[in-house]
């Protein structure tokens, strides 16, 4: 597990703010600002401006999306490649005694930081949004719908609904697992059999479609669904991963 996870103390501690997003990136120099922007708007919305911190971790050798950062906008994190071990360095950056986890092609509900307010000062520890998905069509509402049954049953969200921890919690758990895929799967799995209560907020995130349109939206869809099923039958993360990638290769 890398060593960014401790809490990061410092002479100025005590002004700590409440909540810090963290937005691992690869690549994402086009629209990194607009992400950043919009979680500033939700929490200038939610009256909590001053109170929310933004911190990019970039996954990629050249930096390019850290590059793309206006000036003084947010914390930039340089990282080792790897979903989970961004996170993770982001995590490790973050002074808020609360974390939120935001793909940077996700965007929260409006009223994101009342609601996880109002969820942490009830006792609630662990949790993520809704599933929206910012496209028209039948086929992305039942994947919606068939998201909201899942975290129904099973109460394991996936890291496009914006997980959320206390951040002490989070780190008494050792952060995400140091796999290349599952991590967000894994990390509520852990939480869930420790007696973690996972809530789902009311908020509905709106996660781009992109992946959907580049690889067809069935083929996706079953894509996802075969990888959890696997996972939860026990196949390693990492033997996943390789069967991931040969699949996105193929024609």
């Amino acid at each position: 597990m890398p060593d960014v996870l401790p809490h990061p103390d410092g002479p100025d501690s005590t002004t700590r703010p409440w909540c810090s997003v963290v937005i691992p990136v690869l690549h994402e120099a086009v629209t990194i600002a607009a992400q950043v922007a919009h979680v500033r708007h939700v929490a200038a919305r939610c009256g909590m401006e001053a109170e929310v911190e933004v911190v990019v971790a970039d996954g990629a050798k050249e930096r390019d999306t850290l590059a793309a950062l206006p000036e003084g906008c947010c914390t930039a994190v340089a990282s080792c490649p790897g979903r989970a071990r961004q996170m993770n360095a982001g995590a490790g950056k973050a002074r808020g005694e609360t974390l939120l986890f935001l793909h940077a092609d996700t965007h929260l509900p409006p009223e994101a930081f009342t609601l996880l307010r109002r969820a942490r000062q009830a006792g609630i520890r662990a949790g993520a949004f809704r599933l929206g998905i910012a496209a028209p069509g039948l086929w992305f509402r039942l994947v919606e719908r068939l998201a909201c049954w899942r975290n129904r049953l099973v109460r394991t969200p996936y890291g496009d609904q914006a997980q959320f921890f206390d951040a002490a919690l989070f780190r008494a758990v050792g952060g995400y697992p140091d796999q290349p895929l599952m991590e967000d799967v894994e990390v509520m799995r852990r939480l869930r059999k420790a007696g973690e209560r996972i809530v789902i907020l009311p908020g509905r995130v709106e996660t781009s479609a992109r992946r959907w349109f580049v690889e067809g939206p069935l083929r996706c869809t079953l894509r996802n669904l075969c990888l959890r099923l696997l996972y939860a039958l026990g196949v390693p993360a990492h033997a996943l991963s390789r069967w991931y990638r040969a699949h996105k290769e193929r024609p």
